[in-house]
């Protein structure tokens, strides 16, 4: 039996979309053959397990979102407009792909160098460029003193922990799914100004 690319990326299509609709633990194989319109066989004759496939979409999912994230920095823009950039694309795509950051972190702590290698390749994440420019406008002036890799970090961490903590957060705020994602929205805003203002002169 050769397996055929049209349906192999069928079934891709299907679990991704039954994946961002019902999480890791919700989705069943079933579920998936019943989207891609094949039987389970079929579906288990190209992915042996669900695991493997889970992996195979995120990991494609991650080496494109990493990365586009990450080129944001490395634009002529201001820190500040860095900041706002950054965050209007990270929120835009976790919020699309809710999954991808536990993926992310389950793999990195999982297989790190592997991870990695195989999302950046050989490089690091460009962010050079941007740690640089942070410390020519703290001497110039226009920011106050801060550790490039905090600021890194601190903006990351306000723009994926609410991902993370879904679950909490809508329970603590009693939200449903829409109006966390609006709340996500407005996060753009809410976590770029923090940061700015927080280091604004």
């Amino acid at each position: 039996m050769q397996k055929d690319l049209s349906t192999e990326e069928r079934i891709l299509s299907a679990a991704q979309k039954v994946f961002l609709a019902k999480g890791m633990d919700g989705a069943r194989m079933q579920d998936i053959a019943d989207e891609a319109g094949i039987n389970k066989a079929l579906l288990h004759y190209y992915f042996r397990s669900k695991d493997k496939l889970f992996e195979e979409i995120f990991l494609k999912v991650a080496a494109s979102f990493l990365p586009k994230i990450f080129q944001v920095l490395n634009t002529d823009s201001s820190v500040f407009g860095k900041i706002e950039s950054f965050c209007d694309e990270y929120i835009s795509q976790i919020v699309k792909t809710p999954y991808v950051p536990i993926f992310i972190l389950n793999e990195i702590n999982r297989q790190p160098k592997t991870f990695l290698k195989k999302v950046f390749g050989s490089n690091k994440p460009p962010v050079e460029k941007f740690f640089k420019q942070i410390s020519e406008e703290v001497q110039a002036g226009i920011i106050k003193p801060v550790e490039p890799f905090h600021l890194l970090i601190n903006v990351l961490s306000l723009c994926v922990f609410p991902v993370l903590a879904s679950p909490l957060i809508q329970l603590v705020g009693g939200l449903n799914n829409e109006q966390f994602n609006q709340m996500m929205e407005r996060r753009k805003k809410e976590v770029s100004q923090l940061i700015i203002n927080s280091i604004k002169t």
